[in-house]
């Protein structure tokens, strides 16, 4: 763990240690040993649960209240994320029931779901940004964020493991987990109590060969003294309790030699380097690929070919290079140096400042981007055309066919005809399903065009917002951040792809084939016009409203949504972690600053 300067640092009440791991029956017997002889043979039982890989996080409530989310950090201090803690939804912001300590802590693990992973790497691929490596790095990320609303819709969980507090009345961990349960804690049900080591050691077993079941990461078993008297009279070493150990299974990797290194580029012109491997089999399938990610992890792990290397499976289906077997390396062997042409097309590549990826900048020229663009359009997400295949669009490319979306439409029966394995009814369902996707609404035809970081929410947004593409075309880079979910990264990329003449000349080409092109999704019906001619600013986390909500609320009551503040905002509705620069900025310009419980008053009709 670390600590960041982006965030206060908490010291902890009571540290958090780490945990001894073992990794054989031999190492847990001899901790059995330990504890046998540190408790005078006295009986003991144990409590077993799963070691989730997650971010470690410590919660503070005083009277019932959640007071303070912090990250592990050194064990000693941590990081204060109170607020972006306060939107994960299994957590709660307050604990009610009987006999509600004034003070105690809980400890847990906070994690992204395996699906809420796989997800957010599909929506990264569809606007073109590079896939996360695994969901453990991401979760901590998420964490350390600045902006809540974006953690709030990134999904984390979290399950508690560990109840502490004064003058405790429970006798052992097992009744704690049972206390967090009936205060509506997220607990796994995976936890168990055993008898002895031979149990312990059979729970071990059983969840060896269902871990993959989970919804999350899980890479062991944590083994706890179950009496809490006698987890006391065990004690601590400097680094971790003598009562509990970690047990940790073997990670699903294997040593294999690298061939090559090849490149793939994508749609957006991002070239992303493989690992071809001698193939090898791990976690029931042969592996002869492997993600590198990008030049940064080439350059952090020194590759050379030839290298023998680890490979690792993990939650994610794509196996990754994790490190290199420098016994085995030939020293007469080089550090592999990242291409600097396009490998398709060879044109030079280029590195935005602050971006891992190398892009191909050949657009318009780049086999793969050409392709990749069309593959992105036809998807179920944007124009739906499902008898359209990738060997179709393969054999469409290189006879000359279709270089562009807009070429679909100029395919007529006799081109189809022409195709490897296409008769006259495999022409007609394709000509259909083009005809077809003329009545596809205007969102996911902007979807469909591939503008980079426009992924299907912003698509809707940028749709509901501007109503018609000439308005979205138009647009400043001002006018573009006024939407909602619109930051600079986006408005820029909007705004860079509409001043391309190629791009122009592909939408108007577009029109004439008679795609939607003009929203039909209405605003929500009007209820007042309570807040008339008011424009607000929305920023921060809110008790019971989620941002779209507010949005919809101003609306629905006649007022106005802007992104940015200025000296013609009337309002910024302000809640948990807004960024110290938007007050700023209000205070200056005189702008009224609202919170939650102000903007209520409003909606009642009380004046400001």
């Amino acid at each position: 763990g670390t600590i960041t300067k982006t965030f206060n640092t908490v010291y902890h009440k009571y540290p958090m240690l780490s945990l001894g791991n073992t990794y054989s029956q031999e190492e847990l017997e001899d901790f059995d040993a330990r504890v046998a002889k540190g408790l005078d043979d006295e009986h003991y039982t144990y409590f077993c649960e799963l070691k989730f890989d997650g971010v470690s996080i410590s919660l503070i409530y005083e009277n019932g209240v959640l007071v303070r989310g912090v990250t592990r950090g050194d064990g000693i201090r941590g990081d204060d994320v109170t607020a972006n803690v306060k939107t994960i939804r299994s957590i709660p912001l307050m604990v009610k029931g009987k006999d509600i300590p004034p003070l105690f802590e809980v400890r847990g693990e906070v994690f992204m779901p395996k699906h809420v992973f796989n997800q957010l790497n599909k929506e990264r691929e569809d606007i073109g940004e590079e896939r996360y490596a695994n969901a453990r790095n991401t979760t901590s990320g998420t964490l350390k964020m600045q902006d809540s609303s974006e953690v709030a819709r990134r999904k984390l969980n979290c399950f508690v493991y560990f109840l502490m507090m004064d003058n405790i009345k429970t006798k052992t961990h097992e009744e704690c987990i049972h206390l967090l349960e009936t205060w509506k804690f997220n607990v796994s049900r995976t936890y168990q109590q055993c008898k002895d080591l031979h149990a312990v050691l059979a729970y071990i077993n059983h969840w060896e060969s269902r871990r993959q079941e989970l919804p999350l990461e899980t890479d062991g078993v944590v083994i706890k003294v179950n009496r809490l008297a006698q987890q006391q009279q065990l004690g601590y070493t400097a680094k971790s309790p003598r009562w509990a150990i970690a047990y940790k299974y073997k990670a699903e990797s294997t040593s294999t030699r690298l061939n090559n290194i090849t490149y793939q580029v994508g749609r957006t012109g991002a070239v992303t380097p493989v690992a071809e491997l001698e193939p090898v089999f791990l976690a029931g399938t042969t592996v002869k690929r492997a993600s590198l990610h990008n030049a940064n992890e080439i350059a952090r792990l020194d590759l050379h070919i030839g290298d023998y290397v680890f490979v690792e499976k993990g939650g994610d289906i794509i196996p990754k290079v994790t490190g290199v077997d420098l016994n085995k390396r030939n020293a007469e062997t080089a550090s592999v140096v990242y291409v600097d042409k396009c490998p398709e097309c060879g044109t030079k590549l280029v590195r935005a400042a602050g971006e891992a990826a190398f892009y191909c900048p050949n657009v318009n020229g780049c086999p793969p981007q050409i392709r990749g663009r069309i593959e992105h359009f036809i998807q179920r997400k944007a124009m739906d055309i499902d008898s359209l295949g990738e060997k179709t669009i393969e054999q469409l490319y290189s006879l000359g066919m279709v270089t562009s979306p807009a070429d679909l439409y100029d395919l007529r029966k006799e081109d189809l005809l022409k195709l490897e394995g296409f008769k006259a009814k495999s022409a007609d369902n394709l000509l259909k399903g083009i005809m077809k996707s003329k009545t596809i609404p205007f969102e996911n035809v902007l979807f469909g065009i591939g503008i980079r970081y426009v992924g299907k929410t912003v698509a809707e947004k940028l749709t509901r917002y501007f109503k018609t593409i000439d308005n979205i075309a138009s647009a400043s880079k001002e006018e573009l951040l006024a939407a909602p979910e619109v930051g600079e990264k986006i408005a820029e990329s909007v705004f860079e792809f509409f001043r391309s003449p190629e791009n122009r000349n592909e939408i108007e080409r577009l029109k004439i084939a008679g795609l939607n092109f003009v929203s039909t999704a209405t605003e929500p019906e009007k209820e007042s016009d309570i807040l008339a001619n008011k424009s607000f600013v929305i920023s921060g986390v809110f008790q019971h409203y989620e941002r779209d909500q507010l949005q919809e609320l101003i609306i629905k009551n006649g007022g106005r949504i802007l992104s940015s503040v200025s000296g013609k905002l009337d309002y910024l509705l302000a809640g948990d972690n807004m960024g110290p620069s938007k007050r700023e900025k209000a205070e200056k310009l005189k702008v009224k600053i609202i919170s939650e419980q102000d903007f209520e008053n409003l909606m009642k009709g009380h004046s400001h």
